[in-house]
């Protein structure tokens, strides 16, 4: 057995491996602030906006030109106006993720930190656009990319995102998900000794 090889496995795991309470609650404020940015955004946008010039809900204002603009659009579809006509079929997936998140976040032995953070971006991006779905019948976007041809989105979409890049990235590289190969093989040879006995 290689010196310090479990104590080092298990003081990493220690670390990146946070306690129930902790993922809770950095959850919740991570899921409420990307939530709440993305309301007082639309809202910002929303109140900003004088009906009269504007056709068909809609605007174009550049915010750093030839990269960043604002255009507002009122999608019924998904993320980034994709999947048109189904929007109380993503509430409801809002809904199921926001569930599963933290559901995985109180039962999984070993979650690192950056999952927790990437699942709350996840859920405080998903309960945004489902908010604006439930409400109005569609979701406020507004950011729009001027050097390459891409959907309007807004802050939702990329907590959403980027939440699902982090959580992912966690998952892959966070010590707390290596399996310490060693005390796996004790541990199902010890399993296998006393099923024996």
């Amino acid at each position: 057995m290689r010196e310090g090889g479990p104590v080092a496995s298990t003081t990493a795991k220690s670390q990146f491996q946070p306690a129930l309470r902790w993922r809770l609650c950095v959850a919740s404020v991570v899921a409420i602030a990307c939530f709440a940015l993305d309301r007082a955004t639309k809202l910002a946008v929303q109140m900003s906006l004088d009906p009269a010039p504007f056709v068909g809900s809609r605007f174009e204002m550049p915010l750093i030109p030839g990269f960043l603009g604002l255009s507002y659009v009122e999608n019924t579809g998904a993320a980034f106006s994709m999947g048109e006509g189904f929007g109380g079929a993503f509430v409801l997936l809002a809904l199921v993720v926001t569930v599963g998140a933290f559901a995985y976040l109180l039962r999984a032995e070993v979650v690192s930190k950056l999952e927790v953070v990437g699942l709350a971006l996840v859920v405080g991006g998903a309960i945004g656009n489902a908010v604006d779905r439930a409400v109005f019948g569609y979701v406020v976007d507004f950011i729009a990319t001027e050097f390459i041809d891409f959907p309007v989105f807004n802050v939702a979409d990329i907590g959403i995102t980027c939440g699902v890049v982090i959580a992912f990235i966690g998952f892959l590289v966070s010590p707390a998900n290596r399996v310490d190969a060693t005390a796996e093989l004790n541990r199902r040879d010890e399993a296998d000794r006393a099923r024996r006995a």
